[in-house]
């Protein structure tokens, strides 16, 4: 009985990063085609992202099927727990990154003149934080996850410095309102990819440690 929720449960993971590597892409695509302003690539991400939701049901089955056929316990318990709640924080990533490209297109059939912030920094740091959870998972690093939700107050201040500029900037010259309302969009879906990425590393140190660090201020 033993081998067989092992061979489950790696089959299972295997799957999890398959996932997790799919939605790393379509997080980076979106990026780079709102920076180029690539139609193109844009519709390619949207019409992907149906690919994400049907991988996202079958893992979730899978889940829910190791459940009910092995009744596991202890670390693999956790881990089939664990994996059904970062493979929600990934699908919504993948959406996330379709909005972004939904900005993309908007831009592009508006003719909105340059937004006026870069998004480089908070950009990056998503994708980092994104990757570094999933790596952390691999490897079963709790430390490297919990480097993670640290990380997450950078691009949370980078997110209100956003804010603040758009909100001042519409106070002042409201005929420029056209040009910060996609860039709240966009800071605001960088903002929850970061946020996901840290959920799934909180996902990591439940794992490892079988402790629950979401809204704890001692962690």
């Amino acid at each position: 009985m033993k081998v067989h929720i092992d061979y489950a449960i790696e089959k299972l993971k295997r799957n999890l990063l398959s996932l997790a590597a799919l939605t790393e892409d379509q997080l980076r695509k979106s990026i780079r085609a709102l920076e180029t302003k690539d139609v193109e690539l844009a519709r390619t991400i949207i019409e992907d992202d149906r690919l994400v939701d049907i991988r996202e049901v079958e893992l979730e089955e899978d889940c829910l099927q190791i459940l009910a056929l092995h009744q596991p316990v202890a670390h693999d318990l956790r881990f089939v727990i664990a994996v059904l709640k970062i493979n929600n924080d990934l699908e919504r990533i993948a959406d996330l990154a379709s909005n972004l490209a939904e900005r993309t297109l908007q831009i592009s059939s508006e003719a909105i003149p340059v937004i006026p912030v870069d998004f480089k920094e908070m950009a990056g740091l998503a994708c980092s934080m994104l990757q570094g959870s999933v790596d952390a998972f691999i490897n079963n690093d709790a430390l490297a996850a919990r480097a993670i939700c640290e990380a997450d107050l950078s691009v949370d201040r980078l997110h209100r410095e956003n804010y603040n500029f758009a909100y001042r900037a519409m106070q002042e010259h409201p005929e420029h309102s056209s040009r910060m309302l996609p860039m709240l969009s966009i800071s605001r879906y960088l903002e929850r990819a970061a946020d996901y990425a840290t959920n799934i590393a909180e996902d990591v140190v439940y794992l490892v440690e079988g402790k629950i660090i979401r809204h704890s201020d001692s962690d």
